[in-house]
C-alpha cells in the first residue's frame, strides 16, 4: 500500500530548496536556509522529509562526506566527484557508456543493473592548485 504524502508549504520549501542548488546539500544546509521564513521549522522535519523524498526518487543521496550525507536535485543520470580535501561535491560531465556498463555487470556478474551512478573521490580543482 503506497502511502500517501502530505502537502505543505514547509514541505515543497524543502524539495525547492534542494532542487533550486548544485551545491549537492546536506540537511542542515537545507534547514539553515529555510529557518527564516520558516521558524518553526525543526532539522528532524528537513531529514524526514529528505528521507522520503528519497524514497521516492525526487532526490537522491550522493555520498557522505565528513559523516554527513549530501543529496542532489537532479536525479537525471551524470557523475559527481567528491574532494577529499575540502568535502565538496560537484557535477562532472563524463560521456559513460553506460549500455558497455551494464553489458559487462551482465556478463561478468550475472547480474542487471537498473541504474548507474558513478562518484568518483579525489582532488577538486581548487584543492589541486593549492597542492601544485
Amino acid at each position: 500500500m503506497e502511502r500517501r504524502r502530505n502537502h505543505s508549504k514547509k514541505r515543497d520549501a524543502i524539495l525547492e530548496t534542494i532542487r533550486s542548488t548544485k551545491s549537492h546539500p546536506s540537511a542542515e544546509w537545507v534547514f539553515e536556509q529555510l529557518r527564516e521564513d520558516f521558524p518553526n521549522l525543526s532539522l528532524g522535519t528537513v531529514y524526514r522529509n529528505i528521507a522520503e523524498f528519497k524514497e521516492s526518487g525526487e532526490v537522491m543521496s550522493v555520498a557522505v562526506v565528513d559523516g554527513i550525507d549530501r543529496i542532489d536535485g537532479d536525479t537525471s543520470p551524470h557523475e559527481h566527484l567528491v574532494c577529499t580535501a575540502c568535502g565538496a561535491v560537484e557535477d562532472l560531465e563524463l560521456d559513460l557508456q553506460t549500455e558497455a556498463i551494464s553489458k559487462q555487470i551482465s556478463e561478468r556478474c550475472g547480474a542487471q543493473a537498473s541504474r548507474i551512478h558513478l562518484t568518483a573521490y579525489g582532488l577538486c580543482r581548487c584543492c589541486l592548485k593549492k597542492t601544485n
